[in-house]
Formats: structure tokens, C-alpha cells, sequence
């Protein structure tokens, strides 16, 4: 089965309203999507049933429609709001006439032309391998129809079968191999992470819908406390722009120190197998001590993309560590901004210099909590120290006295429990 997709064709996308609650913002998405894919959308058509169809996802009638629009708009391709089973996918090929893919095939095939890292493309192969696996019937009959002109003869049978658990064992086999690849690159990954836990170094990971703005707000962030511009990461007004977990060390004015991370961005109805695959490469969010989920606040759904935020994090096991909610692109909207709303709601531009030191401030609060105000008395012999807690700790004053530097510092626990020696009341 091709579900190879050619840039500029034309789609039509097509629903099936059961009366659920958001399927008019999925229909959305899903027209989004195809044109996040380079997809030229010229028409959608739904239907309302109280459930789909088994053997077709749709109605007869319905199909027939789908047929004529196909054919007077020169479409080439039909894409479904729903992951469909291989019969109905098979079964819509045989009526429509052309290629039908789902709104799960669609995905993949934008992640795979995305992934940049080898992690990111070992993770989406993985994905299309096992979305094809339970599919690989309706390729070989295919095969079959071609080779044969649709004859059904008992031997023509058993040699698709036969090709069929050919297929499924190459396919098993290529998933396992690359599983053990996987494996590889997240045990030097997992290396990484202990060595910034041992340096306890607070870290906050920046999750959400995609296109939401996270990875504009990590290049300010960058562009502003990183090492260099050098470190910036991707970004584009599109669906799905970046798909890699981007990590930087950031150093505030007054020395303190974090990791942020920018995460792939979530979608609703994500694929079960591309949640199960990039489980690894969202561990920096798992491990974070702060999640800052990015909304875009211009967006009329965005209480939907709140919704599938959270769930698609709940299924990956993320469910308990505290979350700031950041309202971002007010730029687009009559609200004012920067403004909080509580302790953990805020409203910003990612681009306006006011609102990143509100989100600044914001972050200190969650991640540096725990500093003490204290006084260290250090001797002149022991220099190094003062250097150190010039380059790590906050120091608010300085006084030279006979014995030594007396010095008021905002400190980390860590550092302060290193240095308690030189504490004075």
C-alpha cells in the first residue's frame, strides 16, 4: 500500500460526525494538517451517522458524492478525519477509485519528512512500520488484482498469503532492529541527563499544542541568557515545524542557572504509535521540575488544545509535576498583555521584551523557590570560593573585613550545604 504523498496534490478531507464534541475543530486540524503536508485542499465533505460504517467508514450515498467531487475537481487523494481499520481502508480504495489515507497516515508521512536527528527518524520509522504491519493484507491483494486481473483462484490466494508473512517478518524483523538502535542513542541520551541531574541545575521543559509558539519563546530565551544565537532552534509558522527535544543551558543576570527544553508539539488524535515512540524523547519533559505549556491565546480552540495537551501527557505517563500556563500570541488578540492571572497563568508575546521578563520572573519563582538569602565570611586564602558563588549564586553585597569577604548571597541549597562552613549569622 503507497501512502506516499505528493507535494501540491489535490485532497479532499472527509469526517464523520458521531456527535462528538470537538469535530469541528479536528475537521479543522485535519485541513491544517494537509496543508502543512504541501496539500492543496479543495473541498470536505462530512457526514453524520450515529457510528461509521464497518466495512466503509461511510455510507454508500456519501461515498458516491466523494466519487463525483473527486472527479470534477481532479482530486487525487481523499483523507479521513479517523484512523481506519484495513478493511474500510481497502474498501474505500475499491469505491472511490483513488488513494484514500487517514488522518494516522497523514501524520506519519509529515513526521517523517520532518524528523531531523537520528533519534527522531529511527522513532517515526518505527511508527509507519507498525501502522503498516496489521495493513499488509490489503498490499498484497493489491498486488495480487494487478498481477492476476482480479482472478481469485485457490493459488493465487496462497501465494499472497505466503507474500504476506514474508512482509510481516521483514517488517518485524526491521522493527526490532531499530528498537535496538533506539535503545543505543537513549542510553548515551539517559548518560546526558544524569550528568545535568548530578549538577543540579533546575530544568523546566516547555510542552504543548504545535505551532503554539514554544520554539519562538526558546530562541528569546536563548537569544537572551543562552551561550550564543548559535544554539537557536527551528522555528516556522506551521504544523509540526520542529519534532526534535531541543535542549539549553540558560545563565539569568543573577547567576542562576536552568535547563529548558522544547518538546514536539501535540496534536489531537496523535497516533498510539507515535505516542509510544517518542516516550524516549520526551524524558527531558518527565524529568523536568517545571512544564510550561505553551497556548496560543488567538487560537478560538484553545481550550481544546489545553484538553489534548494534558491527555496526550497523562498517556505518556506525565501527570504530577507542576505546570504554568503561558497565553502566548496576545499580539493577535484585543487582550492586554503581559499580565499574570493567578500565580500560574500568564499572558504574553513571545516577541515583546515586557513579556519574557514576565515569563522570567515567573520561572524563578517556580524553579528557585528553594534559594536562601545567607552570609558567608570566606578567607582570603580561599579566593576560589568567591569566584565560584560570583559565577553561581546571586550576590547581593560585598564587604572586604580583616578576616576575609564577607558576602550576602541568594544560594542554592546544594551550595549552600557545600560552603556552611563559611556561614555566618
Amino acid at each position: 500500500m503507497d501512502t506516499t504523498i505528493q507535494a501540491d496534490e489535490k485532497v479532499i478531507v472527509t469526517g464523520l460526525d458521531t456527535g462528538q464534541e470537538d469535530y469541528d475543530y479536528s475537521m479543522i486540524e485535519l485541513k491544517e494538517l494537509a496543508q502543512a503536508n504541501q496539500m492543496d485542499v479543495v473541498d470536505r465533505v462530512d457526514q453524520v451517522l450515529d457510528r461509521p460504517n464497518a466495512a466503509t467508514y461511510f455510507g454508500k450515498g456519501k461515498i458516491e458524492e466523494i466519487k463525483n467531487i473527486a472527479a470534477a475537481e481532479n482530486v487525487t487523494t481523499i483523507i479521513t478525519n479517523d484512523e481506519l481499520s484495513p478493511s474500510q481502508l481497502s474498501n474505500l480504495n475499491d469505491e472511490i477509485g483513488i488513494r484514500v489515507i487517514d488522518r494516522t497516515a497523514l501524520i506519519l508521512e509529515i513526521f517523517a519528512k520532518r524528523a531531523q536527528t537520528k533519534e527522531a527518524k529511527i522513532q517515526v520509522q518505527i511508527a509507519q512500520l507498525e501502522y503498516r504491519l496489521p495493513r499488509l493484507h490489503t498490499a498484497a491483494n493489491q498486488r495480487l488484482d494487478q498481477q492476476t486481473g482480479g482472478g481469485s483462484g485457490f493459488t493465487n490466494r496462497g501465494a499472497g498469503e505466503t507474500q504476506i508473512e514474508m512482509d510481516r517478518r521483514v517488517i518485524q524483523k526491521n522493527i526490532s532492529h531499530l528498537r535496538r538502535e533506539l535503545k543505543q542513542i537513549n542510553k548515551s541520551e539517559a548518560t546526558k541527563r544524569a550528568l545535568r541531574d548530578k549538577s543540579a541545575i533546575p530544568t523546566a521543559a516547555l510542552v504543548g499544542y504545535t505551532n503554539a509558539g514554544k520554539s519562538t519563546i526558546m530562541n528569546k530565551m536563548i537569544d537572551r541568557y543562552g551561550i550564543s544565537k548559535e544554539k537557536e532552534v527551528f522555528e516556522k509558522d506551521m504544523l509540526f515545524a520542529t519534532l526534535d527535544t531541543s535542549v539549553r543551558q540558560l545563565t539569568l543576570p543573577d547567576q542562576k542557572r536552568f535547563i529548558l527544553s522544547d518538546t514536539v508539539g501535540f496534536v489531537s488524535k496523535l497516533p498510539t504509535h507515535l505516542i509510544e515512540a517518542f516516550k524516549s524523547t520526551l524524558t527531558e519533559a518527565a524529568k523536568a521540575d517545571l512544564l510550561i505549556q505553551v497556548i496560543d491565546y488567538s487560537d478560538p480552540h484553545k481550550e481544546e488544545m489545553i484538553k489534548t495537551t494534558e491527555k496526550t501527557l497523562r498517556q505518556i505517563g506525565i501527570d504530577d509535576i507542576p505546570m504554568v500556563y503561558v497565553f502566548n500570541k496576545a499580539d493577535k488578540t484585543s487582550y492586554e498583555f503581559p499580565t499574570m492571572e493567578g500565580d500560574d497563568h500568564v499572558v504574553i508575546s513571545a516577541k515583546n521584551k515586557e513579556s519574557l521578563d514576565l515569563l522570567t520572573k515567573v520561572i524563578k519563582q517556580h524553579l528557585f523557590n528553594n534559594y536562601r538569602d545567607a552570609q558567608l565570611l570566606v578567607p582570603f586564602t580561599d579566593g576560589h570560593v568567591v569566584s565560584y558563588l560570583n559565577e553561581h549564586a546571586n550576590i547581593t553585597n560585598t564587604e572586604y573585613q580583616n578576616d576575609g569577604t564577607l558576602l550576602k548571597v541568594e544560594i542554592s541549597p546544594s551550595d549552600l550545604q557545600r560552603f556552611e562552613k563559611y556561614v555566618v549569622e
